[in-house]
């Protein structure tokens, strides 16, 4: 299937998201993960809330998250999505954190979706296929 162009967008560790150990809790990093989903979808000419008013639910499904090393408050990091079909019904956003100024990969995450109707039924939408563009 078509891959989609990379996207990534840099943020940086707040004191608030880190654990007893000084660490990023790891829950955290999946609103990461989202926050570039999100920025992706705009970045393809999509707004997640006009399709939400449309009718159509872009919903995760399934998660797979290796965490590699810790983040740690302050640092900064950029977070990269790319998207790719799977099944006319399914797609998945191929996903990494990377620390700066090193670059070093901190998680790299595989997430799964598919689309809803606004009964909550998997339906395929043809204006999804922007994310493999």
């Amino acid at each position: 299937m078509t891959n989609s162009t990379l996207f990534q967008v840099e943020m940086e560790v707040r004191d608030y998201e880190c654990d007893m150990e000084g660490i990023v809790n790891n829950a955290v990093y999946m609103n990461y993960l989202e926050h570039a989903r999100h920025g992706f979808i705009r970045s393809k000419g999509l707004n997640f809330g006009e399709l939400i008013r449309q009718g159509i639910q872009l919903v995760v499904i399934r998660i797979e998250a290796d965490y590699l090393l810790p983040l740690r408050s302050g640092d900064r990091f950029i977070v990269t999505a790319s998207a790719e079909k799977v099944s006319k019904l399914r797609f998945r956003f191929t996903q990494e954190i990377r620390r700066l100024p090193d670059a070093k990969s901190m998680l790299k995450a595989q997430v799964f979706g598919t689309s809803l109707n606004a009964e909550g039924k998997p339906k395929y939408f043809d204006v999804i296929e922007k994310l493999f563009e």
